[in-house]
């Protein structure tokens, strides 16, 4: 495989064009510095020499290392972690230039030197990030100080798309998200008594999420780090609901226990550094936000401000202990989930009592019969709670004896704005020793000041991509990454029923972090 200067760009920073045979062609964002240095390459590839020097290539973040069509061949040609020779330069971490003239404003290649590494400090009131956050329904924006110092928030719903359509259509949403992110981001901006050239870095989340909804974000975030010369953020969804709460509760250090639930996840996940995760337990099948969504909709419940809160408030009116419904996965002693049983338990529930469905009955039914549905939510709420509990329970009995340092753990993701889940999760801590962390609702949700700050964490280490060009191509290939693990599973975590599709999977940000440290040592 010859690797010519065209393959490389001959500009300090351009796309990378595929090359032939690349399973994934997707172009990344590469400069080039110049080595003294005369070893021989690998015998499967083949360096340029400029000016009897060997270029080395340079990929700007941990972030980029998959991306990267050259990095990409390279991991299928060795079948495990890229070929990289004494002459091939992975991943730099913040190179002098960019901290010593912050905010960045122009990069050249011979700012990418090998072992371009600066301890130059950072002020972190100078450091200011726009946040932007279109992985699923919501269209978020938000600008955040370095500091802490939240700037502005604005959230854009599509609650009367999910009312209409009883849950998240990707195409609908996509159009959704179109139709509002330049007035959403202007908007964050604009409240934060700021403008784009005040800006020192915009992060965006790249995954997991609906890869329709997730490129309308990236490519505005690309759109805006372009034309104003600015480093751009990757950002993983849930990597962001973990690390929100160090911003609201300044006492939070690493190593931490987390527990992220949404409509589409459930984790699990022992945080022991930025970008070091080990994952105890994740669904085997359907996540907890999701059988919430699904026995809101059976029970006739409004979905416009989605089936979590309404089902929270009805099951307050009933008996959780009238409908015996069976706890799931207590005979596996691991910390995965699973709600796809417990799903069908509640819908041959409400079958068997004939519950008529249609949510504008709700309102105008009998007592009795509004009173054997808040029953049923009830019922299911605590079954589905009782789950988090068993699973939390075994989680931290793991995770202190891998690191007996974990002092709290943390509730994020949407369902951890529900009041009885944080109330139950409570008593379980208290057992414990622990401390219980939770992020004020607003920031449990999908919001940009999670990814912002998140951005905000991964740019002071040196974790980020230079500027994107100011004009990209219609037919660029952004990177998606609508399936990204968060961590490596923790050995006697892994189960043997599950059920999760492998296919597409991108490897996880722990392993890429570790890979590119790796190679820097």
């Amino acid at each position: 495989m010859l690797l010519t200067p065209e393959h490389m760009g001959l500009a300090n920073f351009g796309p990378v064009p595929p090359l032939p045979g690349s399973r994934l062609a997707q172009p990344a964002f590469c400069g080039f510095a110049l080595k003294n240095s005369r070893e021989t390459s690998p015998s499967s590839l083949s360096l340029p020499r400029i000016g009897g020097k060997m270029a080395a290539f340079f990929v700007s973040s941990p972030l980029s290392l998959s991306r990267s069509p050259l990095l990409t061949n390279l991991f299928h040609l060795t079948k495990s972690k890229p070929l990289v020779s004494s002459s091939f330069a992975l991943p730099r971490r913040h190179p002098s230039s960019i901290l010593q003239n912050y905010p960045l404003r122009s990069l050249s290649p011979s700012n990418f030197a090998a072992g371009a590494h600066t301890s130059t400090a950072l002020n972190r009131d100078d450091l200011v990030v726009l946040g932007i956050e279109t992985s699923c329904d919501d269209t978020a924006a938000a600008v955040v100080r370095g500091n802490g110092e939240v700037l502005s928030q604005v959230v854009s719903s599509q609650a009367e798309l999910l009312s209409r359509y009883g849950g998240v259509a990707p195409k609908m949403a996509e159009e959704a998200h179109s139709l509002v992110i330049d007035q959403v981001v202007q908007q964050a901006v604009e409240n934060a008594n700021l403008s784009e050239n005040d800006l020192s870095a915009v992060a965006v989340t790249i995954g997991p999420g609906l890869s329709l909804c997730l490129r309308v974000g990236v490519q505005k975030a690309r759109r805006v780090a372009g034309t104003f010369n600015l480093p751009i953020i990757g950002v993983h969804h849930m990597e962001a609901h973990a690390l929100v709460a160090r911003l609201m509760d300044k006492d939070l250090q690493f190593p931490f226990l987390a527990l992220l639930i949404s409509g589409g996840h459930n984790l699990l996940i022992l945080a022991r550094d930025l970008g070091h995760y080990v994952q105890l337990g994740t669904t085997i099948d359907d996540a907890i936000g999701e059988a919430y969504d699904k026995t809101a909709r059976w029970l006739g419940l409004d979905m416009g401000r989605g089936g979590g809160p309404a089902l929270e408030e009805l099951a307050r009116e009933g008996d959780e202990n009238s409908v015996k419904f069976k706890i799931p996965m207590r005979q596996h002693k691991d910390c995965n989930f699973s709600y796809a049983g417990l799903k069908t338990q509640v819908r041959l529930a409400i079958e068997s009592r004939n519950i008529f469905t249609d949510k504008s009955s709700l309102s105008s039914e009998s007592s009795h019969d509004r009173r054997v549905r808040a029953d049923i939510a009830a019922s299911f709420q605590r079954v589905a709670v009782l789950h988090l509990e068993d699973r939390c329970e075994r989680a931290i009995e793991w995770a202190l004896k891998i690191d007996p340092a974990i002092k709290c753990l943390v509730v994020s993701g949407g369902v951890a704005s529900n009041q009885y889940v944080r109330s139950r999760l409570h008593h379980i801590v208290k057992k414990t020793g622990l401390r219980l962390v939770c992020p004020p609702p607003s920031l449990c949700t999908d919001n940009g000041v999670m990814v912002a700050w998140t951005g905000i964490e991964n740019f002071l280490v040196g974790r980020y991509d230079p500027p994107p060009p100011a004009n990209e191509p219609e037919d660029f290939m952004y990177d998606l990454r609508p399936r990204w693990p968060l961590g490596e599973e923790y050995s006697q975590g892994k189960s043997e029923a599950r059920s999760l599709r492998r296919a597409r999977v991108h490897p996880s940000l722990t392993s890429i972090v570790h890979g590119s440290i790796e190679q820097q040592v």
